[in-house]
């Protein structure tokens, strides 16, 4: 019985070591997107505040693949040490709601992931180029409309963040567009921008500078209330479709992670959001900080599940989704 308390005694104590010594070496960044979307904009920052303050390296490693599962099963299969840190939107849970739909076993769980912070919660721009002759929402209707069918839309994959908001609202205003989907929010960016698509759904921080350089407009956002950055542009809400939703980005782990290390984790992950570095870099990409440590992030993202996961539901089977 001695040598059994003597052994968890230690095992605790190891514990407790190992947390106070964390992080002891890398942590690594996983984006399960190409470069060039929101991850990504969120990630560089903070891996490179992290080696600053922890004088350990945080390099961001993209693993792209079926809509964010990938890296995302990456992730969720790591050792529960906290070194591997998962950052990613709504496509985490998308993933698996479109799954389900197909009767698909998804490579990994909700069960598998631990949630740490929210970093950010974008709204999404409706865009088209500023070469198009469409001004408004009223204006895209009506040349869908006119063409029903014909249009298209890029995303970052079926049933991505990128791809249920701009659905909703071609349900909810009865028109038909081709669906291009890409491997990610910035390969979806440049078929817009290269004029492959007409229109995309993307988050403001990754679309602000070319709506700032002239080269995309924004016609509508999906938030409840106007951007500050964009305070001209209305939302989908005021042009009379019922369409809310946000490109949100917060940070995750392997479940399993021992409390003291989790913990710890945290510390790092809010000190490194805190630091005037990282803020200042996310205001210079015009990214609007929404830290949210993690039982707040637990019931952001609890409520933004029960929405959008119903949407899913709500679209249904497409064939595209197979791709």
């Amino acid at each position: 019985m001695k040598s059994l308390l003597l052994a968890v005694i230690l095992s605790i104590a190891a514990i407790c070591g190992h947390a106070q010594d964390f992080p002891s070496r890398g942590i690594n960044l996983i984006v399960p997107n190409p470069p060039g979307g929101m991850n990504q904009i969120h990630a560089q920052p903070l891996g490179a505040v992290i080696e600053k303050l922890y004088k350990q390296p945080a390099p961001v490693l993209n693993k792209p693949g079926a809509t964010a599962a990938s890296g995302t099963a990456y992730v969720a299969n790591q050792p529960p040490d906290g070194y591997s840190v998962l950052v990613t939107t709504p496509n985490i849970y998308l993933a698996i709601e479109k799954d389900k739909l197909f009767g698909i076993h998804s490579p990994y769980s909700l069960e598998q992931i631990a949630p740490i912070a929210l970093l950010s919660a974008d709204p999404l721009t409706l865009c088209v180029q500023t070469e198009n002759p469409i001004k408004s929402v009223k204006d895209l209707i009506a040349a869908a409309n006119a063409k029903q069918g014909e249009m298209s839309f890029s995303s970052s994959g079926p049933y991505s963040i990128t791809h249920v908001p701009l659905a909703m609202f071609l349900d909810s205003a009865g028109l038909k567009m081709r669906h291009v989907p890409t491997t990610g929010g910035g390969p979806a960016i440049i078929q817009l921008l290269g004029g492959h698509v007409d229109v995309t759904m993307q988050g403001l921080a990754a679309v602000y500078p070319h709506v700032k350089s002239g080269k995309l407009r924004t016609l509508a956002l999906s938030s409840l209330k106007r951007s500050p950055l964009l305070a001209e542009v209305p939302t989908l809400k005021e042009t009379g479709y019922d369409v809310e939703a946000y490109l949100w980005v917060g940070l995750f782990t392997a479940a399993g992670v021992p409390e003291p290390t989790f913990n710890k984790l945290r510390e790092v992950i809010r000190k490194s959001v805190a630091d005037p570095m990282f803020q200042d870099m996310m205001t210079k990409v015009q990214v609007l900080i929404d830290y949210r440590d993690t039982p707040e992030f637990k019931k952001f993202f609890d409520a933004d599940y029960r929405r959008l996961g119903g949407a899913v539901k709500a679209i249904g089977r497409i064939d595209d989704a197979k791709k």
